[in-house]
């Protein structure tokens, strides 16, 4: 059965001072010479289009000043491997690691991202056109895969199985080329395939190279093949002879890059992982021995992708930057060395500071011997010293025309390329590449480009600090804290930015206390109160969409009380299933006939109203039924005095929660399982009923807590249209039947109700309301809105940048990646509503609109409490055990509160003015004094640091006088290895 497509959230945090360009490697490049604009596509998912001003290039001597930045788009959420230029330069083609294939129109009068027009189920690596006027482009990728997509969204055409029937892994793609039906692919299998791009038959196998395939080139008549290899060498093939009919070897380490826009592939570029450029020029020549090849230029790295337009040379490496170089004219005149002086070594290091003679009196530049390289191992070559064995390793030997005699006889140095220095250097960015998640999860140290080390705050979405330029792994200790957080999103700096991505299943996960946040305005607060993070940052990441929504209710609200005071007129009803369209109060009047709302689909998920399972902290969640009779949704419990509210259980097995303690369930009690249910000398917990819990199972508990389905408004519509599935947990929610009585009295309705399906997105949540809204509308009671997003004290006030990057992302199981369904911003959310209400899932609406959150099981930790030394009393009686279990977020300071409850009586006034239990009992782990704000989940990460249950002290620390003589014994401090507080 396939699996049903997840979908995710992802915010990316904006960098500071960020001036656009690239911020890691680039990739691809392509020209457009109509318009003069250079493409550039990197590994941080960027596209950017730069103009590039060509006059410049009529004097040499003059270095061009940088490029302007006329347009860049995040088009991808990965390493962009690849891009082109098709249908007359209009359309820009993307191939990334994020297993998508994407086109971009930059000319379009609307603003528009990039479409998604295929998927493939690993990496894409290579992209492939027939022609400029072409309608469709063919993609090759790591799943053995080339696929041939529509360009016009129309899918996929055609798909070739790289490897075929033969049992080779491998298959990946990593170069292809198509010249009319014609395509040729290769890979790290060494074999170049022949193809007819109209069927996706083979026509013949290429077999020659020795190592991965990383470029191809094909004429234009498609009976010339070029390619190049990781073997260091560059081939040419004749199709109709399948054979090799030259091997080229002018570079001396892997080839990564050819280009050439020359018909016959007389003019080619060629680039290495060294970042050496190469030119092989064959104009007027009969025979390859007879081509010259010049060393054009060496970056600092391996060249990625080499572009020749308009006399420049462009070139892409790792850095984010990208250089131009001044093409080198291939018909000038030969310049012979002198004898005397002794040419030097060349290197990366060591380059030629004296520039290369230009010119001879007849317009034709001077072509340096110390620039020439061999081509074929055939070429004659005229003879040479005997260089040293470093030198012979290092670089390439030297070929050039046939000449004569006396030219050969000349002697030949040291490599050196026609240019030292790009005339022109587009300057990239600083981006992030690598980072550290710090124990509380919501801080994250990140390393960039330049060596700088910067902490940065997930819930803010801004850096708070930064380091300068230090090891990553030194500063961590300096900011780390002893804080044990559920994981709640996962983080990831491939694109160079710190992107968030939050999932349904982890992302409500983790709380933290609300002093432990260094709040702003706390008066609004609880003590001990709880902030769930996920819910947190994704009520503000939305903020504005919320806003939006809730005057799209009140426009649709106002118009149903129209339509139904109309009615009552004797003006015609409208159909059942036919609702107004969200509108906003500045938009045209709206029409009784439109149905958009209304989508086929089949029924949407389980929506319960949001409570904190086996927390103290009430979440402030209205009831369904509050939306329509007007009154306000209920208040959070107070938090302080519920420690004492326990939930006992057996020692081997656990008791059913009671619903009385389903909202105060601190931690519950193991007592024996053979103990008589009169435990007698124990005082009861308030609110604890024994024979109640020996009959009640986990469902019958969750069932009493919540109120009786159909008894209020919007929970008869749950129960009559929505099919609930199971509760997400161990333990399943049982769904009672609709009763039969009530489809007997709405019988008439009956077949109509079942037409109403909810759509499951974004969308689902709003028509479910709105269904609500004109099923139970009341012409004596004000309509009231059933949207209540979270509260204050539930969600502090964040103040997030509004260039913050929202992105909303779906899981294709199918293709194996992850496709983009809407991108946006902070600001641009509210804008961009119609787009989200069809790309969200439904959990976000449930989540924004009515603050309802998935039911998920409560992640506790077991822990054994004991007097220490036996000076106090024990918790548990003689048929009790002191095993206990609570939240993993419970504090120090409520277990000593519970003991305080256990061991001392409580006066029937309470002192407003008396010690707290934190404040006279102690609280010991491994005979490290505890803090009493650390949790459960903090004890057991970083103190105990063991399987099994946690080990607990409790004992007087002599500020209450007359504790100790609850056992006669008097007051010992135990012996501590650690007196400090944890």
């Amino acid at each position: 059965m396939a699996r049903k497509a997840r979908q995710r959230i992802s915010y990316v945090l904006p960098l500071a001072k960020s001036s656009g360009g690239h911020r890691l490697g680039v990739n691809g490049l392509a020209y457009d010479n109509e318009n003069s604009i250079l493409y550039s596509g990197g590994r941080d998912g960027l596209i950017c289009a730069w103009t590039s001003n060509t006059d410049e290039r009529s004097s040499p001597s003059v270095t061009s000043a940088p490029k302007t930045l006329r347009n860049q788009i995040q088009a991808h959420t990965h390493w962009v491997n690849d891009i082109l230029l098709t249908q007359s330069n209009s359309a820009l083609v993307s191939a990334s690691s994020d297993v998508s294939v994407k086109v971009w129109r930059p000319y379009t009068q609307e603003r528009q991202i990039p479409t998604t027009i295929g998927l493939h189920s690993d990496y894409v690596k290579c992209l492939a056109s027939p022609g400029s006027h072409a309608d469709w482009v063919a993609s090759g990728a790591l799943d053995h895969k080339i696929r041939i997509w529509d360009l016009y969204g129309g899918g996929e055409r055609l798909c070739i199985d790289s490897g075929e029937d033969e049992s080779n892994v491998k298959g990946s793609v990593y170069a292809l080329s198509v010249r009319g039906s014609v395509m040729a692919s290769g890979g790290p299998e060494s074999i170049v395939r022949m193809w007819d791009a109209r069927t996706g038959k083979r026509i013949t196998k290429l077999v020659g190279h020795t190592d991965n395939i990383r470029d191809i080139l094909i004429n234009q008549d498609a009976t010339t093949v070029m390619t190049a290899s990781s073997d260091q060498t560059v081939k040419v093939w004749s199709v109709a002879a399948g054979r090799c009919m030259y091997t080229l070897n002018m570079h001396n380490d892997s080839v990564w890059s050819l280009y050439s826009d020359h018909p016959q592939l007389a003019v080619t570029y060629s680039s290495d992982r060294s970042g050496l450029v190469v030119k092989t020029d064959l104009q007027g020549s009969s025979d390859w021995d007879e081509g010259l090849s010049l060393s054009i230029a060496q970056e600092q790295g391996g060249v990625n992708k080499v572009i020749a337009a308009c006399g420049d040379i462009w070139t892409a490496t790792s850095s984010s930057s990208i250089n131009r170089w001044r093409d080198t004219p291939s018909d000038g005149d030969l310049q012979l060395p002198d004898q005397s002086p002794q040419f030097h070594r060349w290197s990366a290091s060591s380059r030629s500071k004296a520039s290369p003679t230009m010119t001879n009196g007849t317009g034709k530049p001077k072509i340096p011997l110390s620039c020439v390289l061999r081509i074929p191992n055939s070429s004659n070559f005229p003879s040479h010293r005997q260089r040293d064995s470093d030198a012979a390793t290092m670089y390439s030997s030297f070929s050039f025309r046939k000449m004569s005699e006396a030219i050969a006889e000349q002697e030949i140095g040291p490599v050196l390329p026609f240019q030292d220095l790009p005339i022109e250097t587009i300057q990239g960015q600083h981006g992030l590449i690598k980072h550290i998640t710090l124990n509380d999860k919501r801080r994250v140290l990140t390393l960039d480009t330049a060596g700088d080390v910067v902490l940065w705050d997930l819930l803010k979405c801004i850096p708070v600090q930064s380091f300068g330029k230090r090891h990553l792994d030194e500063v961590v200790p300096e900011v780390n804290t002893m804080e044990s957080v559920a994981a709640w999103c996962s983080v990831d700096t491939r694109t160079g930015k710190l992107a968030c991505i939050l999932e349904e299943n982890n992302c409500f996960d983790a709380e933290m206390y609300a002093d432990e946040l260094n709040l702003e305005h706390t008066a609004e607060l609880r003590d001990d109160q709880r902030i769930n993070l996920g819910k947190w940052i994704l009520r503000y990441l939305f903020a504005s969409l919320i806003e939006e929504e809730i005057i799209r209710d009140e426009v649709y609200r106002r118009q149903l009380q129209q339509n139904h005071s109309r009615t009552r007129q004797g003006a015609p009803a409208p159909h059942l299933t036919q609702l107004p369209s969200p509108q906003t109060a500045s938009w045209p009047n709206l029409q009784e006939d439109d149905d958009t709302l209304i989508t086929p689909r089949a029924p949407n998920g389980l929506s319960l109203p949001a409570f904190t399972p086996g927390l103290a902290i009430g979440v402030a969640t209205p009831h369904p039924g509050f939306a329509m009779n007007g009154t306000n949704p209920p208040s959070n419990e107070s938090t302080t005095d519920q420690a004492s509210n326990l939930e006992k259980t057996c020692s081997n097995q656990s008791q059913p929660r009671r619903s009385t303690d389903k909202a105060k369930d601190y931690f519950s009690a193991n007592p024996n399982a053979h103990a008589s249910p009169d435990h007698g000398a124990r005082p009861p917990t308030p609110g604890e009923d024994s024979s109640e819990a020996s009959t009640q199972s986990p469902v019958d508990g969750e069932k009493e807590d919540k109120p009786k389905e159909g008894s209020s408004l919007f929970g008869k519509r749950f129960r009559m249209n929505v099919n609930f599935p199971k509760k997400l947990g161990r333990t399943s929610v049982e769904v009672k039947q609709p009763v039969a009585d009530e489809k007997a009295e709405e019988s008439d309705k009956s077949e109509e109700k079942e037409e109403r399906v909810i759509e499951d997105n974004f969308l689902g949540t709003i028509q479910r309301m709105r269904y609500e809204y004109d099923e139970f509308y009341d012409p004596t009671q004000p309509l009231v809105t059933g949207i209540f997003p979270s509260s204050r004290n539930e969600t502090p006030l964040l103040d997030l940048p509004p260039s913050t990057t929202i992105i909303i992302q779906e899981d294709r199981p199918d293709s194996g990646g992850v496709i983009d369904l809407y991108r946006g911003t902070v600001l641009s959310a509210g804008q961009d509503a119609d787009q989200i209400e069809k790309s969200a899932p439904i959990w976000l609406g449930d989540l924004l609109l009515r603050n309802q959150t998935p039911s998920k099981e409560i992640s506790k930790v077991s822990f054994v409490l004991m007097p220490y030394q036996d000076l106090l009393p024990s918790i548990a009686s003689d048929k009790e055990n002191s095993r206990l279990n609570a939240n993993r977020m419970l504090r120090a300071k409520k277990i000593c509160a519970y003991v305080a409850e256990r061991i001392e009586p409580q006066p029937e006034r309470p002192d407003p003015n008396a010690l707290k239990p934190e404040e006279y009992l102690d609280l010991y782990c491994q005979d490290k004094l505890v803090s009493p704000d650390t949790t459960l989940a903090t004890l057991r990460a970083h103190i105990w640091k063991m399987g099994g249950d946690v080990l607990l002290y409790y004992k007087s620390n002599g500020r209450k006088p007359g504790l100790g003589k609850l056992t006669g014994k008097p007051i010992e401090q135990p012996k501590v290895d650690d007196g400090v507080p944890f």
